[in-house]
């Protein structure tokens, strides 16, 4: 039984762990987790304007439950604090941690909160984060969550496959909270372009997401979109909005990167059901035009959204179809609010709103 108190336990063995569950990110949040951002590499030439996108980010999120920054140092808290002060934020819905991280995508390498079936209690599902299998300042990054489990008192899951630490991101899979999973090929299985579990096949794969997540349906999409660096993350590409429903990006422009991989996932989509069969309910959410910083594609996305108890918040890039985003997200999530965020800027780090929050759940269900 998985009890509130910290501990390590590895799940390679399938009678290791009761049922796990991650809960759907509608499901009602205690706290949103996110890194304040100090890497001024990931935002060259701009980083002067992103912690005051994440103070508006913070205000936000604050206005319907805690918010919980991971600073490095007293200092770096002090410079948060000034910006969300300056922000309108209300500080008594802030929580800091001094956990040094490397960089600011918390979706990544931030603390998985799965549920115990047998009782709803949370554990943390500790995966290995690895940089993206790119980048090679990951060390810190790759602490966080085994670290916020001992601050939490919660349970830590070393998730294993084949003895190894199984590597996987937040921002690779997408989640309706009934057994039901997505991510990519591009992503999860690719052996040779940043592989994260090399020798692993997809039945293996499956087995391990089943296993620590509770995903006992994985829908598997093809590629990501173009000049998304970590090869292949769903959360840029289609997300559930709802138990059966999911929007999935759609390019109209024949000449575009994006056009045939995403008329291709389009065609995959038309197939696939869910975990009691019924047939995946697919909405069609629009794409800004193609985004360049100093000639290079960056992974403008409108699919990177964040839903938070509050609100639905959506990264918007100064494009005509940032209403229509807003309005098809507005027409399929109907119990709270959907609010763009201007993330010219942010998307700059080659991520937006999803990448940099992770939720954490209601303590107990019971």
């Amino acid at each position: 039984m998985i009890k509130r108190t910290p501990a390590v336990v590895s799940q390679d063995n399938e009678s290791a762990q009761p049922g796990l569950r991650f809960p759907a990110e509608w499901e009602t949040h205690e706290a949103t987790w996110i890194g304040w951002p100090h890497h001024a590499a990931d935002w060259p030439g701009k980083f002067a304007t992103i912690p005051w996108v994440y103070g508006e980010i913070v205000r936000r999120i604050t206005a319907g439950e805690k918010a919980r920054v991971l600073v490095d140092s007293l200092a770096h808290e002090k410079r948060a604090r000034r910006i969300l002060l300056r922000a309108g934020v209300k500080l008594s819905q802030v929580e800091f941690f001094r956990v040094p991280t490397d960089r600011g995508w918390t979706r990544d390498f931030g603390p998985l909160f799965v549920r115990a079936n047998c009782d709803c209690s949370l554990a943390i599902a500790g995966f290995r984060f690895n940089g993206w299998a790119k980048y090679s300042n990951h060390h810190r990054d790759s602490q966080v969550a085994r670290k916020l489990a001992a601050r939490l008192r919660l349970p830590f899951i070393a998730v294993k496959a084949d003895g190894r630490d199984f590597v996987l991101e937040g921002g690779a899979i997408d989640v309706n909270g009934r057994g039901t999973l997505l991510t990519t090929e591009e992503c999860l299985l690719d052996p040779e372009v940043q592989p994260r579990n090399p020798g692993l096949s997809r039945d293996e794969t499956e087995r391990v997401l089943h296993k620590s997540l509770g995903a006992a349906n994985v829908l598997w999409f093809g590629r990501g979109i173009a000049g998304d660096d970590t090869h292949g993350h769903v959360d840029d590409l289609c997300r559930f909005v709802g138990p059966r429903t999911v929007v999935l990006c759609r390019e109209n422009d024949p000449s575009d990167a994006n056009y045939q991989l995403l008329a291709e996932n389009w065609e995959r989509a038309q197939g696939m059901r869910l975990e009691d069969g019924s047939k995946l309910d697919v909405v069609p959410l629009a794409m800004p035009a193609p985004l360049y910083f100093d000639g290079q594609r960056l992974p403008a996305s409108y699919a990177n959204f964040y839903i938070a108890n509050s609100a639905v918040f959506v990264p918007t890039f100064n494009d005509p179809n940032d209403r229509v985003a807003l309005d098809t997200l507005a027409q399929v999530i109907r119990d709270r609010p959907v609010i763009g965020i201007h993330a010219v800027d942010l998307v700059w780090g080659l991520g937006t709103l999803h990448c940099l929050t992770q939720q954490q759940p209601v303590l107990s269900l019971a």
